[in-house]
């Protein structure tokens, strides 16, 4: 049964009343982010229950010793894991002697927890009785700043309601922090030192064997009915803890407050010795400010982000909640603004798949960035892959690999290859493809054909060579085969012929000669330099050639369909609908050997190359390959609903396209998967957006002009969303009855809508 205690509404998260059950899954759903730290949705107060408290910096990792029982030769040696950082966010209270904690109270009332996505600010509000029969209220405000993103602010306040009470706030910092996911229970933090001054308090520490250097710091201010007044802090610390504790005779009806600044500076941005410093400067810039004016600017930031990225959808709040959210999660984690940082699948929300970076990036997160951002913030993706293409030769290297061959790793920090899976590690090479598909999906959208010449050539040529390396020569198939991978569907291991390897390994070899016909034609310097730097030759792009121009692809005459590989009419064909639920999700009912066995599909395979190159091939032959591969389709993978959403919306299955949608929309917020406490699904919240301006909107980039062919969900009365495309911004808004289009831009530019082309006028409106 799916979770469904969220309540609907267009512009927050809303969970009212308090239930234990609910307290890890909304500590995922409610984190917050700046796209520089985030952290967890923890309680500030201590609370003795079932909980994640998690703290996350951007790029700030630890390489965590793989453990597994039957090594092989180039098998990663580390899993790099995002860290669970020195937590800032602690402030317990003690009111009467007795400690605040909601898993303890005699009763809780009237609790409420609101994730404001229009305002970027976690609120939370109960009033709970204690065993000492005292009656509090208590409100929260929690923000990470956008605008000075090393800080984070909160407001903590609690009123005695039935009586006087002497409250203690107990605000503090901790290093003594460990990672649920460590493999070998590892301290992953060495605490260097303590200070505490005045109001204020600082923990320095650093990355054991990565060395990143952290200082945590906090400073506080206490308040009585909203107007500060000071009291002098006691003091306690130890070699991981430093805490600050204020403590007031508060009069029944009186409102006691703290406001804590807190957060990181680390060696990513700043000298390791004078990351006490830059705090001290952050904090007198915030304390200059104050709370008010902090959260204000907070307010702007986001508004400035909603203004160009906002979806809104009439008539189905659901729906509406879950585009914004999914809006909300990705601009938490990622705003484009350093190219050393990226997208991991769980965000700063938890720390399954260590907070690394994975082919969801190019395949998913891109066109999203592209879309809502300016070009730089997609090409900062780019050039974060580029950077690494070294690790990426050395990955191929270890795999017996040559002559600049690369292989992207499946999940990355620095460009080493660090997952801890073997049938992922050394077969699910198909991410290679999205790296190339990233490029020519960035040129194609942007027109920047810059980034080729500049860097992006290098990255083909070498997954060029691996694709050709790669593969060997059948004599029984007088054909190039790939053998033993595991495609888009990790629920196939070890196959041979994965029909979207095998294609997208030729499409990226075809690509890369197109690319250095054009660079040699037009770019000559370029050219002479890659050709020198890449020490390739005419003979060898004839053995590309060769490879991609004789790849093999399964094919059944009968059926008239691609095979997702070679053996798959061998597996006993049960569709899904025919599956007893009490089975489902399989991967958590059947054994490995089981789902290995059958039939069934996590995510689209051969569809997500229909997806990737839908240009390719014929409406009927999607159609043909829709209705063979989705009945077997069991979308336990975050990444399948929005591919499927796309597809059926093309074909003009409004109602399955739309429950497509809500299933990807929805995916944490109803906890679909059983799984949202591990953290949520932020890589596949760009498949969301995908669902409604390339499904519904049918927004596509051919023979380089932008095209349309709007529909609607009947659920719906209308849907807007706004596009920048080449610097330009187009708002689109669909309804039953029409779409409109209106420019944002400077100069007139032609679209196609439903095959007809239509001239956009600056500030002008055209109805379709």
């Amino acid at each position: 049964m799916n979770q469904d205690y969220i309540q609907p509404n267009p512009w927050s998260i809303l969970e009212e009343g308090f239930n234990p059950n609910h307290i890890k899954s909304s500590e995922s759903i409610f984190s917050l982010g700046n796209a520089v730290m985030g952290q967890r949705a923890s309680f500030e107060e201590k609370y003795s229950g079932n909980t994640f408290q998690g703290s996350y910096i951007a790029g700030i990792y630890y390489p965590d010793k793989t453990r597994v029982g039957w090594w092989k030769n180039g098998y990663p040696k580390y899993f790099a894991k995002v860290l669970n950082a020195p937590s800032w966010i602690g402030i317990n209270v003690i009111i009467n002697n007795e400690e605040l904690d909601l898993n303890a109270c005699v009763n809780v009332k009237n609790f409420k927890r609101e994730l404001n996505m229009k305002e970027g600010i976690l609120y939370r509000s109960f009033s709970a009785t204690l065993h000492n029969g005292i009656e509090i209220a208590v409100k929260s405000t929690r923000f990470l700043s956008l605008a000075f993103d090393e800080l984070g602010a909160i407001k903590f306040e609690v009123t005695p309601i039935n009586q006087d009470a002497t409250i203690s706030f107990i605000t503090y910092l901790d290093s003594g922090i460990k990672n649920q996911d460590s493999n070998w229970d590892d301290q992953f933090w060495d605490t260097k030192k303590v200070s505490i001054e005045n109001n204020q308090a600082h923990i320095e520490a650093n990355t054991l064997k990565t060395f990143f250097f952290v200082n945590t710091f906090m400073e506080n201010k206490t308040f009585l009915n909203g107007k500060e007044f000071q009291i002098p802090p006691e003091t306690n610390s130890t070699q991981t803890y430093a805490g600050l504790s204020y403590t007031n005779k508060t009069s029944k009806g009186e409102t006691f407050s703290v406001q804590k600044l807190g957060g990181y500076t680390t060696s990513l941005n700043h000298d390791s010795e004078k990351l006490i410093s830059a705090a001290k400067n952050t904090l007198k810039t915030a304390n200059a400010l104050g709370f008010e004016k902090l959260k204000k600017t907070q307010l702007k930031a986001w508004e400035e982000i909603w203004r160009h990225s906002d979806i809104t959808i009439e008539g189905d709040i659901k729906a509406q909640q879950g585009i914004r959210f999914s809006i909300f999660q990705l601009n938490q984690t990622y705003l484009g603004k350093d190219s050393r940082l990226n997208i991991g699948p769980k965000g700063f929300t938890g720390e399954k798949y260590g907070g690394s970076t994975y082919w969801d990036t190019e395949a998913y997160c891109i066109p999203f960035y592209m879309a809502t951002k300016n070009k730089f913030v997609a090409r900062n993706l780019l050039e974060y892959r580029y950077r690494q293409l070294d690790k990426a030769i050395e990955n191929a290297t270890k795999l017996g690999f040559t002559n600049g061959a690369a292989l992207f790793p499946m999940v990355t920090m620095n460009g080493e290859e660090c997952h801890n899976e073997w049938e992922i590690t050394f077969e699910e090479i198909h991410r290679n493809g999205a790296i190339a598909f990233a490029i020519f999906n960035y040129v194609r959208y942007t027109n920047d054909y810059s980034y080729i010449p500049e860097k992006g050539l290098e990255v083909l040529i070498a997954i060029a060579r691996f694709w050709q390396q790669r593969t060997n020569f059948s004599d029984a198939k007088n054909k190039y085969v790939i053998l033993g991978v595991t495609g888009p569907n990790e629920y196939e291991n070890n196959v041979n012929n994965n029909w979207y390897t095998n294609y997208i390994a030729k499409w990226c070899i075809n690509y890369a000669i197109e690319q250095i016909n054009h660079i040699k034609q037009y770019y000559e310097k370029d050219f002479v330099r890659i050709m020198h730097k890449a020490k390739l030759s005419e003979a060898e792009i004839k053995k590309w050639k060769l490879v991609a121009d004789n790849l093999y692809f399964p094919y059944d005459e009968n059926k008239k369909v691609f095979l997702q590989q070679e053996g798959f009419l061998d597996k006993e064909l049960i569709p899904v609908k025919d599956l007893n639920k009490s089975q489902r999700p399989i991967n958590q009912k059947w054994s490995w050997d089981r789902i290995l066995r059958s039939a069934y599909i996590k995510q689209a395979d051969v569809l997500q190359g229909f997806y990737f190159f839908e240009d390719h091939f014929t409406t009927e032959e999607l159609q043909r390959h829709f209705d063979f591969y989705e009945p077997f389709t069991v979308h336990e993978s975050s990444l399948s609903p929005c591919v499927h959403a796309i597809q059926a919306a093309k074909l003009g299955r409004m109602e399955q396209a739309y429950q497509f949608y809500l299933r990807t929309s929805r995916l944490d917020l109803n906890d679909y998967n059983h799984e949202v406490e591990e953290g949520c699904h932020i890589t596949s919240m760009a498949g969301t957006w995908m669902s409604i301006v390339e499904g519904f909107g049918g927004m596509r980039i051919k023979e380089n002009m932008l095209h349309f062919s709007p529909k609607i969900p009947e659920q719906w009365i209308s849907y807007s969303f706004k596009i920048n495309f080449r610097g330009q911004v187009i708002q689109v808004y669909v309804t039953k009855e029409c779409c409109s289009f209106e420019l944002h831009g400077n100069t007139p530019l032609e679209i196609v809508v439903h095959e007809k082309t239509v001239t956009l006028l600056p500030k002008e409106k055209i109805t379709v």
